[in-house]
């Protein structure tokens, strides 16, 4: 579908669109590019104006840059040799979904071309996913899906940080990695998926963040970068059953009992990590009421 030459004559020039079909995602940026073969004994400089458009008006095609509803979203020109044209819309709709073809008159009174049939433009809400699926204990494969109608085996640009790494319909990767992997699709309008990485390692925030007396409630949240999204559980150690799952794990009416090492476990398809948190109580007298009893109690101090 993608990367499919077109071209079509008209008295000896042809308009040869690089692709027939450009898939984009709601909010992206097109780039659609095509050339200009003239015939035998004409220039490029004989050409004196050119356009893209999608709509017609008494029979007339519109420019795009005369519509209102790409106002401020579009661009085209040809570069320097004049045979390389181009169009770019920016802040792609679903209502942009058209077909775009270029328009070109000469210096000689009536001579108008339009490279025919031209470039369907399909918009949809989202673009490139990665889904991962695990393939054994130690690997985990990659697989690159579109909201657009693609070819049943095409091929996908792999990046790993960035970096492009090889060119195929899927990719293996080791369980646990905390690299980010994207993919890439030609046809796609230039867009990469997301990155999918494993969960980062977690930091836990505590809540009241003061120095809390035997009774009073503590609430830890855990938080990760990660996606697909992280998935919490709170353990404590050396217990083999999970305390709490849950971003937020309340503690309430906290005694001497609660004290040692927590941590919450982060996790979702690529890997998982962990982070520590250390509660400690301590005997003390303190002030206990208004009256200034001193009454000797738990005090609970967070270590994270």
């Amino acid at each position: 579908m993608c990367c499919v030459t077109v071209i079509q004559s008209q008295d000896g020039w042809r308009v040869n669109y690089h692709q027939t079909d450009v898939c984009a995602a709601k909010g992206s940026t097109v780039f659609i590019i095509c050339d200009i073969t003239h015939p035998p004994g004409i220039r490029y400089s004989d050409i004196k104006d050119r356009f893209w458009f999608t709509k017609e008006k008494d029979r007339e095609p519109v420019d795009l840059k005369t519509d209102s509803e790409y106002s401020g979203r579009v661009t085209y020109g040809c570069y320097s040799n004049s045979k390389d044209c181009y169009l770019i819309i920016r802040d792609v709709r679903e209502s942009d979904s058209a077909e775009y073809k270029f328009r070109f008159m000469t210096n000689k009174p009536g001579e108008k071309y339009t490279g025919s049939p031209g470039v369907t433009l399909n918009v949809t809400d989202s673009g490139l996913q990665v889904q991962v699926r695990r393939s054994d204990s130690t690997w985990l494969e990659l697989t690159c899906h579109s909201s657009c109608v693609l070819p049943d085996r095409a091929d996908y640009d792999w990046y790993k940080n960035g970096r492009y790494i090889e060119t195929g319909s899927s990719l293996l990767v080791s369980s646990g990695s905390t690299d980010r992997y994207s993919c890439y699709f030609r046809g796609s309008s230039g867009q990469r998926s997301p990155a999918v990485y494993g969960p980062q390692r977690p930091s836990v925030s505590v809540s009241p963040s003061a120095e809390m007396l035997e009774g009073d409630s503590v609430t830890l949240t855990c938080s990760t970068d990660a996606n697909p999204a992280a998935s919490y559980t709170w353990y404590k150690e050396h217990e083999d059953s999970p305390r709490a799952s849950g971003q937020i794990f309340t503690i309430t009416d906290f005694t001497a009992e609660h004290s040692g090492n927590y941590y919450c476990e982060a996790q979702n398809e690529m890997g998982r990590s962990n982070s520590t948190l250390l509660l400690i109580t301590e005997s003390g007298e303190f002030l206990h009421d208004r009256n200034r009893l001193i009454n000797k109690q738990h005090l609970l101090h967070v270590y994270p």
